[in-house]
């Protein structure tokens, strides 16, 4: 384009601009404050095309600036089939020079530990076809263990199971999770390795200092190699986990979210950031409670709400409804699950046989399950409702003369007990956690495709998550929408 055709177009920017301002700055009273605007190119002088291009990356790298953190991109594997992985896990990268391991990603608890060296009873291999690595902090030139005397370790001994060893000074732990599995160790201090998207296509080899537990003992089921994996990442709310350690610094935005793809090899999405799409309804978190705990009123199966005496949601002690991506299945309280089975089975009947194996409500069927079975609603606060497909509440389990058997993928639990929704629940849906303003929203999606993501709630910078690239966004402000136009039309020019 010749230079007088861009001088063209930069006036044009300019007064549209100010005839904006002045309308935007008008007061009540129609007096106009009027901003006087300058020139960055006089036109009386000649610009090169190269020195706006110049000047503009000046003025992005001002922009970014201003803005210290930005969306970190997790890669997923794992799936939700229990007869597969049975679980999600990501990759991270810890340590100087960085040292890669595949923990599980779990919503249900709070720390990031992995296994390192020595470890007792630490599986040597894994099912799920991944090697297993064990931190070594010994090689670790950015190590530092968290002593007794830390801040660190006595705000984790007020919120979660810590210990100080006086033999070596270290802030140990040893918890223990819902299945009975567990693990000990001690915490330290390192380097977390992650990629950062930062404006238009920039994504950068970030790092940060994170407090992460070392185990150096399993027990139960994570000492099994059928589904081991190198540790856990917990993305629950308290001051310990990784979300809250880079939401504090301004690292990331306080709020994250996955979408968890159910079909084919499984494998997913998982940002520290806020996946937008308006098909995403919202519930309030449940304050002040350890898990991600969620008000659910009522059940409706085919549109018809169920008889269930709302006091089994109630959450209290033991009992709630809690979002889990570490549970592989859903758990659901007797009072709920007894009117639940007998809707469905009521509904599919005749075209499918009903019968109990193991203690499941199982069913015989020689067509599809999405021709017979019905929708399933879990209906929660602030009407937020979330829709269950047959495929999201059964579970495949083999066949039987010719028929396939399928089982009600929720299990029973004591009506004074923890509904739990895991991975089957949670699949082929966005999910997002958003923290800083305590609630959790979903949609159906398939999490093979790629997603727009926030790099700070409720703002509009947003990349596309997946392909990690640009994606556009209309502000709300008129002012905004103009000149997002007057770029549209300048870059017809270029």
């Amino acid at each position: 384009m010749a230079g007088g055709g861009l001088f063209v177009m930069v006036a044009l920017i300019g007064l549209v601009a100010a005839a904006v301002l002045v309308s935007a700055l008008s007061d009540g009273g129609g007096v106009h404050r009027v901003l006087t605007l300058e020139r960055a190119f006089p036109l009386n002088e000649g610009v090169e095309f190269e020195a706006v291009k110049a000047r503009d990356r000046a003025r992005h790298a001002r922009i970014l600036q201003r803005f210290s953190g930005g969306i970190v991109d997790f890669p997923v594997g794992g799936a939700s089939d229990p007869y597969a992985s049975g679980l999600y896990y990501t990759k991270v990268r810890l340590g100087s020079p960085p040292q890669e391991f595949n923990v599980q990603i779990d919503t249900g608890s709070d720390i990031l530990w992995v296994t390192c060296s020595p470890c007792n009873n630490c599986p040597q291999n894994s099912g799920l076809g991944i090697p297993l690595n064990f931190f070594n902090a010994a090689t670790s030139s950015t190590v530092s263990p968290i002593s007794c005397s830390d801040h660190i370790c006595s705000s984790i001994v007020q919120i979660a199971s810590a210990e100080c060893s006086t033999e070596n000074n270290h802030c140990a732990y040893s918890f223990q999770y819902g299945d009975g599995s567990g693990t000990s160790g001690f915490y330290v201090s390192d380097v977390l390795y992650f990629d950062t998207v930062l404006g238009t296509s920039l994504i950068a080899n970030s790092s940060a200092p994170v407090v992460f537990g070392c185990s150096t003992s399993l027990f139960g089921d994570l000492t099994k190699s059928e589904r081991a994996v190198d540790g856990i990442f917990g993305f629950g709310q308290q001051g310990l986990s990784v979300i809250s350690q880079l939401s504090s610094r301004g690292i990331t935005p306080k709020v994250f979210s996955h979408c968890l793809n159910g079909e084919g090899s499984g494998g997913g999405i998982l940002v520290l950031g806020e996946i937008l799409d308006p098909r995403i309804v919202y519930t309030p978190l449940v304050p002040s409670q350890p898990h991600y705990n969620l008000y659910l009123q009522s059940i409706a199966v085919n549109g018809q709400l169920l008889p269930i005496d709302q006091a089994v949601f109630t959450t209290s002690g033991s009992q709630g409804t809690i979002v889990d991506s570490g549970t592989t299945l859903a758990y659901l309280v007797e009072g709920a699950y007894d009117p639940l089975v007998a809707a469905i089975t009521a509904a599919v009947s005749p075209s499918a046989k009903p019968y109990v194996s193991q203690e499941n409500q199982c069913y015989l069927l020689s067509t599809s399950i999405g021709d017979v079975f019905p929708a399933v609603a879990f209906n929660f606060a602030g009407g937020a409702s979330m829709v269950l497909r047959p495929i999201d509440y059964l579970v495949r389990m083999g066949f039987i003369d010719g028929a396939t058997k399928w089982c009600i993928g929720f299990l029973k639990v004591s009506s004074h007990g923890t509904t739990i929704l895991g991975d089957l629940v949670l699949k082929d849906k966005i999910f997002v956690y958003d923290l800083a303003h305590q609630r959790i929203g979903w949609a159906d999606h398939d999490c093979s495709i790629s997603v727009n993501v926030s790099m700070t709630s409720g703002k509009d910078d947003i990349v596309n998550a997946g392909q990690l690239s640009v994606s556009s966004s209309t502000s709300s402000s008129e002012i905004f929408k103009i000149l997002h136009i007057l770029v549209f039309i300048w870059s017809q020019f270029l």
